[in-house]
């Protein structure tokens, strides 16, 4: 997290008590774009293994890709240095959140890239594209998420341009420093820096709400009835 926007011990454990669908229904509460959700994800390496591993909630570190043979993009100038690749810009206990251009058939994210971000300490990778190397993906141990799977490596198409820079995934904001929530049963979420608080304070009431629709639909009452006596004020 920024400075401005410290998380807490506290905070971590109270968010891990909830899933990315209950982050979600906050977020959307409180008229976040896209409910935080980043789409279309698979997860092909999980510390603890399949969905009921651990949660883990990180601090994004962005990392934006375009086309190969780019030399100018409108929303931010490329700031990787030269003689630099961007996984050894990557920093310690973060979630790592990788943005590949549309359409393309080519990894961002490969076997060697993953090693180093563990050699690095981050805590998880996302990869709105393509990854590759599934074998080492998963020597990894970390979280491991990506849209899809590919043979071929970035340089057949994509560029590394700027690392640290917001991404817009599909109408998802992600702004570096927010919080990413990985939840291998169900998704990926992003929870702006600035609304970990709201979504502490709402999360409680969400949950005891569908608690009690459950309970009421259970025992014969519509959903609609049951939402309109609990969820209607919230």
């Amino acid at each position: 997290m920024s400075p401005e926007h410290p998380i807490t011990e506290s905070q971590l454990a109270a968010l891990r008590k909830y899933t990315a669908c209950d982050i979600s229904d906050a977020l959307l509460k409180l008229r976040v774009p896209g409910a935080g959700f980043v789409a279309d994800l698979q997860l092909y390496s999980q510390a603890g293994g399949g969905p009921d591993g651990p949660i883990t909630i990180a601090p994004a570190f962005t990392v934006l890709f375009v086309p190969k043979g780019t030399t100018t993009f409108d929303s931010h100038p490329s700031n990787i240095p030269k003689d630099t690749h961007w996984a050894d810009l990557t920093r310690p206990g973060t979630a790592v959140i990788i943005q590949q251009p549309d359409g393309q058939k080519n990894a961002v994210c490969g076997g060697i890239m993953a090693l180093r971000m563990k050699a690095r300490e981050v805590k998880s990778i996302i990869v709105a594209g393509r990854a590759r190397d599934l074998d080492e993906l998963r020597s990894t141990g970390l979280p491991v998420w990506a849209r899809a799977l590919s043979t071929v490596g970035a340089g057949a198409a994509s560029t590394a341009w700027a690392v640290e820079v917001p991404l817009d995934i599909d109408g998802t904001s992600v702004t570096p420093g927010d919080l990413v929530f990985s939840d291998p049963a169900n998704g990926v979420v992003v929870i702006p820096k600035d609304k970990v608080d709201q979504v502490l304070e709402l999360l409680p009431r969400l949950t005891a709400a569908d608690e009690r629709v459950k309970e009421d639909v259970l025992t014969g009452v519509s959903v609609y009835d049951a939402f309109k006596a609990h969820r209607s004020n919230l």
